[in-house]
């Protein structure tokens, strides 16, 4: 489970460093007499990223329903880990021109490649492992471990702050994380490599001729796939916009390193409800799970982003409110994604529609919000107006087609560790 589950923290923690510290380093890659150009370059690199996560979600994803779900995952951290170590490592625009931009983009569509492949062949990993009537538990472990890398880099950035200060961090302190990053890469490859590989590709995936085959997903579970696309667009949308641009922007306009405890703070309280969240979830169904995520973004989403503000309590809100719903989709969405394909599909099901809807909604949403706050738009408003109808659209959709409702002859679970698909006729 630690093997598993450990990446999504490494992921997480190297996602929120670049856009915390993002403020701070943009200079030195994209020097401007303008902050905001700086700012908005820097964020064009973070969506180079997200538009790299496809070809992740395709060939990691196929090569774990392929040849197993340890190579790949084996792989994802190396990437990843490289990424991290070319960014902390990289000379600035100073010492060596147009390369450094350039480097960052690399190291940045490196990880965008691990990104868009650890999570499905992690997810398939773990529901295979996971007993029947434990899987929101089990899932809720990916939501706990991403909180603990956001509580990491948040955590790590205010101390940091603290001691160094603005100008020292401009210059050199905003490696740190980075670097941090790289370690914790290269502990979880010496954990991922004495792991065994899935019973479950052992015993149902590794001799079916079709298992990682694009058409065969393509034609035999289509509905699955535009499913997936419609539940993960507005969640994407809500995720990058709460634990990108919200951190990014409060740092323009509260005290230095304010923002950083606001983070940690909910981090901490959303980590404590995870696992309660998710026994709800084995208990009831995850319906009652989307059902209120997207009710609380659409109620509360609107107030979060017209009363962001300098002080404690609006940061409190305007980040709180968005981490305290996206709890409750965090504990369901793995075993939603999972139940929607057969295991011989599986990991390249999850990997296709979810790295291909994260890279349009999720690279381009910090870039706008960004773009236009910069410009005197409301940008907190116009961005929180499509989070809202998107949010309750895609949870809505998800909860009504019933993907994931347990069969009374599966023994009131979806059967993740067979091939046969939890669509059928009667679906």
């Amino acid at each position: 489970m630690l093997a598993a589950v450990f990446g999504n923290l490494i992921e997480q923690f190297d996602w929120l460093a670049f856009g915390l510290f993002a403020p701070m380093f943009a200079g030195q890659f994209f020097p401007s007499a303008d902050p905001v150009s700086s700012l908005l370059s820097t964020f064009a690199v973070f969506a180079a990223g997200m538009f790299c996560r496809p070809v992740g979600g395709i060939l990691l994803a196929r090569f774990a329903d392929r040849r197993g779900r340890k190579p790949a995952l084996m792989l994802a951290i190396v990437l990843m880990t490289g990424g991290s170590l070319l960014i902390g490592l990289s000379p600035t625009y100073a010492q060596i021109g147009v390369a450094a931009p350039l480097l960052l983009a690399v190291a940045r569509i490196a990880q965008g490649i691990s990104a868009g492949g650890e999570w499905p062949s992690a997810v398939t990993f773990l529901m295979e492992l996971a007993p029947k009537n434990r899987r929101c538990r089990y899932g809720s472990f990916f939501a706990i471990t991403g909180a603990g890398g956001v509580m990491i880099a948040s955590l790590l950035g205010a101390v940091l702050s603290g001691v160094l200060g603005s100008s020292a961090m401009a210059a050199y302190g905003w490696r740190a994380p980075f670097l941090l990053g790289g370690v914790f890469g290269l502990l979880l490859l010496v954990l991922r490599s004495r792991i065994g590989e899935s019973a479950v590709f052992e015993r149902d995936v590794r001799a079916e001729r079709t298992r990682g085959s694009l058409s065969a997903l393509l034609r035999g579970h289509w509905r699955s796939v535009l499913l997936t696309v419609v539940f993960v667009a507005g969640t994407t949308v809500v995720s990058s916009i709460w634990t990108a641009v919200v951190p990014a922007m409060g740092q323009r306009i509260a005290p230095a390193g304010e923002v950083y405890w606001v983070v940690v703070v909910c981090t901490l309280a959303s980590m404590a409800v995870q696992i309660p969240i998710g026994m709800l979830g084995d208990r009831f169904g995850v319906h009652p799970l989307l059902a209120v995520f997207g009710a609380g973004c659409a109620v509360l989403g609107p107030f979060a982003y017209l009363g962001i503000g300098p002080s404690p309590v609006n940061l409190l809100f305007s980040y709180g409110s968005g981490i305290l719903f996206i709890t409750f989709l965090t504990a369901a969405m793995p075993t939603v994604m999972a139940a929607m394909y057969p295991a011989r599909l599986r990991t390249i099901g999850i990997g296709l529609p979810h790295s291909v809807t994260t890279a349009l909604f999720g690279g381009v949403t910090p870039w706008l919000a960004t773009y236009l706050a910069g410009r005197g738009a409301s940008g907190w408003f116009i961005a929180g107006a499509v989070v809202t109808v998107l949010a309750a659209w895609g949870a809505a959709i998800v909860a009504v087609r019933r993907a994931s409702r347990p069969r009374a002859e599966d023994g009131g679970a979806r059967p993740i560790g067979t091939t046969v698909t939890t669509y059928d006729t009667a679906a």
